[in-house]
């Protein structure tokens, strides 16, 4: 599916629905991938307001920001994500926001650090820590899927945070009218997927190297 096409059918969703997260980053993602940098600002603002917990919806607005000539909001927004991403243990988010900060001349906040966070995997109870939201939740009883993807879920999403994608996955199938008997239209649930949960190409790249 082209950008453009993307675009218009995120931008469709959106409209349908102003407080699904997952249409608005879809959108501004799809924004920010073509250059139209000002409207991507726009829709993960929007994210960050329903979500205030997805830490890469702050690092995106913050690229986005950049882009479109706004240093000093996209410093206060990347210095918000940067505490988020930190507080949440999502290293990788935490290291690009730090690397867009120190790329407009800002100073990377000092961040006060828990003695002992749980490890992730390792939950302890009522320690588990979705590493979407943020938020302490309940761990899956088992992969949902097979593979390492199914793996990397189980160890880093909560089962509330899965079972709200569930329910925005339906929405998907039925908006999008996906056919799963054709290859193309599960590559689009699947992109949805990864895009609501936060597995970007980084995350993909690092979960195929463990597999």
């Amino acid at each position: 599916m082209s950008t453009p096409e993307r675009i218009a059918q995120f931008e469709k969703m959106a409209s349908a629905d102003p407080t699904n997260e997952m249409a608005h980053f879809s959108l501004g993602n799809a924004y920010l991938q073509a250059g139209r940098h000002a409207e991507a600002a726009q829709s993960l603002a929007h994210v960050i307001e329903l979500s205030p917990g997805m830490s890469k919806a702050y690092q995106l607005c913050g690229q986005a920001m950049i882009g479109a000539g706004w240093a000093d909001r996209a410093a206060e927004t990347l210095s918000s994500g940067y505490e988020v991403a930190a507080t949440r243990g999502d290293r990788m988010v935490e290291t690009a926001i730090a690397k867009l900060l120190t790329s407009i001349g800002r100073v990377v906040p000092t961040i006060e650090r828990p003695s002992a966070a749980p490890a992730a995997g390792s939950p302890g109870v009522g320690s588990f820590v979705c590493r979407r939201t943020g938020r302490a939740g309940t761990q899956l009883p088992s992969p949902p899927m097979r593979g390492p993807t199914g793996e990397w879920i189980h160890h880093n999403i909560s089962a509330e945070t899965w079972h709200e994608w569930i329910g925005q996955g339906t929405k998907v199938i039925n908006e999008m009218r996906l056919d799963f008997s054709r290859d193309r239209d599960q590559e689009i649930y699947e992109q949805h997927m990864f895009e609501y949960l936060g597995i970007d190409e980084e995350v993909l790249a690092s979960i195929r190297t463990t597999a």
